[in-house]
């Protein structure tokens, strides 16, 4: 009788095991919220443009939920610290895509972005980047587009012949000479396209030098660049290096015009260069006086008590505006239906105007880009740039 009622026992305990395993194997409950995330350098020399990119998606995700979500449910929003380094930038992408979320927006850096592009093509989950623009991002190795990874901002092809362009017809340069972070994917590509174009229209590069990532100090680089005597030195690097190189030129006695790319745009740029940055020129996605983005402006101003660093939370917005279009548009939070959707994208309305995507790259067919210039101490607008 005792050996029956243990047995019985036994049955009656893997009875309900099994039952136990049987419900966790069932069908997945419907998500209580939509899951997005985020990554950014939210530490480091690139923490500006990684918390601006913060700030601005928490007013997007309350704005949207404060309307009644998407598909009735609301958005939960994850960012991580990717410290824009490309190891960092792998763990949270991993990290993201383990606590569901549906797509992922950054990174910023093209580096990273390289890195992580394998990881969401892998798992299947789209991943929009905000200012990555060297070519790699959204190609894989045969040049064809990676079905799950996007931008919303143009690539280094276009910012160096818009730069290449304007130092010979505005500013009327002849020769150049290029100092570039040999250690930065985004520093390499925008060195080479705007020497293609820089050449192609008639120009002449006179000197070429480059440094390794995190050195602070360019003279030897600088002293074979003065002894040619270009008429513009072009700097493709972070706001940081360029900083530093233009008033290390100046302390040096180089007169020459300072040219320079997105990642310029960072008040440490000017803190760091002082009075040597004064005339500089860059190229940007956007400009703080276009009237396109008054509106968004003005709020972040109120809420946040200061400018935004430029360009990344504009692009931050029109990446989350793609992606919560495609939910709308689609019904679904598919990733997969989502990329299907992202790459076929036309005349989505996001922060800059109507963005689509080339499907042939998952690159944006229609951003426009502007010239800035450092005058008086602060960035200003010269001049718009249509997109091609």
């Amino acid at each position: 009788m005792k050996k029956s009622l243990s047995m019985l026992l036994i049955t009656f305990f893997v009875l309900s095991l099994t039952a136990c395993g049987t419900a966790a194997a069932g069908p997945a409950q419907p998500a209580e919220t939509i899951k997005i995330g985020h990554q950014a350098a939210l530490s480091g020399p690139s923490a500006l443009w990684g918390q601006s990119e913060k700030n601005a998606l928490l007013m997007e995700v309350e704005r949207v939920n404060a309307a009644g979500g998407v598909l009735g449910k609301q958005i939960e929003y994850i960012v991580y610290d990717n410290k824009d380094d490309q190891a960092d930038a792998v763990n949270v992408v991993k990290r993201l895509i383990s606590e569901g979320v549906v797509a992922i927006i950054g990174p910023g850096a093209s580096g990273p972005a390289i890195a992580a592009a394998p990881i969401v093509e892998d798992a299947k989950i789209p991943m929009i980047g905000t200012t990555p623009t060297n070519v790699k991002v959204t190609l894989d190795d045969e040049g064809a587009a990676r079905k799950y990874t996007f931008r919303a901002c143009f690539i280094d092809s276009y910012q160096g012949e818009v730069a290449a362009t304007f130092a010979l017809d505005i500013l009327k340069v002849k020769t150049a000479a290029i100092l570039s972070d040999i250690g930065s994917d985004s520093s390499q590509g925008l060195t080479e396209f705007f020497k293609e174009k820089f050449t192609e229209l008639g120009g002449q590069i006179i000197a070429e030098e480059a440094f390794r990532s995190e050195e602070l100090d360019y003279r030897a680089q600088l002293g074979k660049i003065r002894d040619v005597h270009p008429d513009m030195l072009f700097i493709p690097t972070s706001q940081k290096e360029a900083g530093l190189a233009m008033k290390q030129a100046r302390e040096m006695g180089m007169t020459c015009i300072f040219m320079g790319g997105d990642a310029w745009a960072s008040q440490e740029l000017i803190d760091l260069g002082g009075a040597a940055t004064e005339g500089g020129y860059y190229v940007n996605l956007v400009s703080l006086e276009d009237p396109i983005i008054e509106t968004w402006l003005n709020e972040y101003r109120e809420r946040y008590k200061g400018d935004p660093t430029m360009p990344n939370p504009v692009m931050a917005v029109d990446a989350f505006r793609l992606i919560i279009n495609a939910i709308e548009s689609t019904e679904s939070t598919d990733p997969v239906v989502l990329a299907e959707y992202m790459s076929n994208a036309k005349d989505v309305p996001v922060l800059t105007g109507l963005l689509s995507i080339d499907p042939a790259t998952h690159n944006p067919l229609n951003k426009p880009a502007v010239i800035e210039t450092i005058k008086e101490g602060e960035f200003a607008f010269v001049q718009g740039v249509a997109a091609k």
